[in-house]
């Protein structure tokens, strides 16, 4: 359970007290929020012993007498205002003029509360406020979330791209300067090694777009009834040359058909990024196994491979978005971090999962549930 601490300020005792009691027991719980949050409440009887308790602590929401001995309300309030203190302040006032309705406002007033008043009016007053302050919580954390996003998209790609291009760029100057004489043979393997490079290249930018689709939501979805079977083949088929090369050789273990109501363009994302990673993760003349089955409420895809395998301590951090696993085994292998949390996203959306088996050295088998639901 979440805890907002709120401090009422007021020089009677009575509504100090009588504010504590009608806020006690009170709850607070949103529909679109797993938390329930309570209230920690503190008083004070005078400005200035509100002013030295918040110099000391931070409150969610201060309820704040404006009519008080000493220094008024409005003058704590300013108070709080030029020290950027980040509390959601409601006003209590017995006598509501323009100018301290103006005064409060101008220094962050969220809302006012006019004496005399029920202790079911101050509790959705408080109500009120502690919404409005969860969500501006939300919202801010939501936005420095985004930016975090960003940064680390950027530097991914800057990072990814920097290498490749670095290595295309020697390559073609090599070729320029005829380096290796004027026959173009000396030169096919560079050319096969800048095609390897652009290859990589182009399978970050794809799993960007993919991720940016799925995450914006801008992409329409278009689910209709297809052969998941067939889809899987033509992805085994895709990749046929890319195992080939490593002497790796594809398995696959499912009924003749299976029709579901699915979009194409997701489950192809989820298929063939197990499959790649099968691929780029296994041993040579390794193997993989690919398996299609299905029960009464859900059809499973999982992909085994017979590949270098995943510690124990990693496998938490696989699904996550750029994140990959950097250890001497995959120090040469490219990869973007961001293939997997696509599967995983594509998963949820079909209210199924994504998940791993795999011990490191022994291979592992990757499976992916979508409900039929």
């Amino acid at each position: 359970m979440e805890v907002l601490q709120l401090l009422i300020v007021d020089d009677e005792m009575g509504i100090r007290e009588g504010g504590k009691r009608a806020l006690r027991n009170l709850t607070l719980n949103l529909p679109y929020i797993e938390e329930e949050y309570k209230f920690n409440i503190e008083l004070a009887a005078s400005g200035e012993e509100a002013i030295e308790k918040i110099d000391k602590k931070n409150y969610d929401i201060v309820l704040l007498d404006n009519k008080l001995p000493g220094i008024y309300g409005t003058d704590v309030l300013e108070y709080m205002s030029k020290k950027g203190v980040d509390s959601l302040t409601i006003m209590i006032t017995a006598f509501a003029s323009i100018e301290t309705a103006v005064a409060a406002t101008k220094h962050g007033a969220y809302d006012f509360l006019t004496k005399p008043f029920t202790p079911e009016d101050l509790r959705m007053a408080v109500h009120k406020a502690a919404k409005h302050y969860i969500l501006t919580r939300m919202t801010k954390k939501l936005n420095e979330d985004k930016k975090k996003i960003r940064f680390q998209f950027i530097s991914v790609l800057s990072h990814e791209l920097k290498s490749p291009i670095a290595a295309v760029t020697n390559y073609l100057k090599i070729m320029q300067r005829r380096v290796g004489g004027e026959e173009l043979a000396a030169y096919d393997s560079f050319i096969e090694r800048s095609l390897q490079r652009m290859s990589g290249m182009q399978k970050l930018i794809f799993d960007l777009l993919d991720l940016t689709r799925i995450e914006s939501g801008e992409k329409k979805r278009e689910l209709l009834l297809y052969d998941i079977v067939e889809i899987m083949e033509e992805c085994i088929k895709n990749h046929s040359e890319m195992a080939e090369k490593r002497g790796i050789k594809i398995h696959f273990e499912g009924p003749l058909s299976l029709e579901m109501n699915v979009d194409k363009v997701e489950i192809e994302i989820v298929i063939n990024n197990l499959i790649s990673n099968s691929i780029k993760y296994n041993v040579e003349n390794g193997s993989v196994f690919a398996k299609i089955e299905e029960n009464r409420e859900e059809v499973i895809i999982s992909v085994r491979d017979t590949g270098i395998g995943i510690s124990k301590e990693d496998i938490p951090k696989l699904f996550k978005e750029f994140s990959r696993i950097k250890n001497q085994d995959t120090v040469n292998i490219s990869g973007s971090g961001i293939g997997l949390s696509s599967v995983k996203k594509i998963a949820e959306l079909y209210h199924g999962e994504a998940v791993v088996e795999s011990k490191e050295g022994n291979g592992s088998n990757f499976i992916v549930k979508l409900s039929k639901k």
